[in-house]
């Protein structure tokens, strides 16, 4: 064979391990930051929920930063993500420069997810009690619940049944948004210690300030980031937050 062969063969080598590298970062190109700081009470399930959602993202094509690091919250850091996951911060955990970066780019369309305790976080910051929509109030022990799914239409409740029994710690709410779109409710006829009545939220959304918003109550315990149906609820509730899933119309 000619030496010219061996150069468009080289050549067409380069050219589809260049491609591929492109449609790899391509396919990667959306980003989410999971933010996990806390100046109260610290979960001890952090490391395994920043584990499921590193894994989430390798499994469907998102990259995952991780950090306990505020000064991150700048306007051109953020830029480079599509959502921000509050995963059970606790605090004040914001400064008023890092809760104006963050103001910013919710925005400029971004969008926030919050599990679990990121309802006992940042009282005292009345635009974030609006996106994430209630406030921690208290808890009963941890124990047994029937979560009632109100509304499949949501990619975080489509894989759901209509009665969810699971085991976690249930919050109780107060400053409850109005706004809100509640997608499931915790029976608390099934538990013992719920304090916010017939419509009990537990999961909902809304679109807010220019952002796209999510919150699930779950995620206390260690075996919620490996229950099957909690990490595709989540992977739901994300897929939302970064826009590449939508609301369905109702039927």
């Amino acid at each position: 064979m000619t030496k010219s062969f061996y150069l468009l063969a080289l050549l067409f080598a380069i050219s589809v391990s260049s491609f591929a590298q492109k449609k790899k970062k391509a396919a990667t190109k959306d980003a989410i930051l999971v933010f996990s700081k806390t100046a109260g009470y610290r979960h001890s399930s952090i490391p395994k929920g920043k584990q499921a959602l590193i894994l989430m993202g390798q499994q469907n094509r998102f990259a995952v930063d991780t950090t306990e690091d505020a000064s991150v919250f700048t306007p051109e850091n953020l830029k480079k993500y599509k959502a921000v996951v509050f995963l059970s911060t606790t605090g004040n955990i914001l400064n008023q420069e890092q809760e104006h970066a963050f103001e910013q780019f919710i925005r400029a369309g971004g969008g926030f997810v919050g599990i679990h305790a990121a309802a006992d976080t940042e009282y005292d910051w009345p635009w974030y009690n609006q996106l994430v929509g209630a406030y921690f109030l208290s808890h009963p022990k941890q124990q047994n619940v029937d979560v009632v799914v109100n509304d499949h239409n949501h990619p975080s409740t489509t894989m759901l049944p209509d009665r969810w029994k699971r085991f976690d710690e249930l919050y109780n709410y107060k400053k409850i948004v109005l706004g809100i779109k509640v997608l499931a409710t915790l029976d608390e006829s099934t538990y013992k210690g719920g304090a916010n009545g017939v419509n009990h939220p537990f999961i909902w959304y809304r679109e807010f300030d220019g952002g796209r918003s999510f919150y699930t109550g779950g995620g206390h315990t260690d075996e919620s980031f490996v229950e099957p149906l909690f990490v595709q609820h989540l992977l739901g509730g994300i897929e939302y937050a970064i826009g590449r899933k939508s609301v369905k119309k109702p039927m």
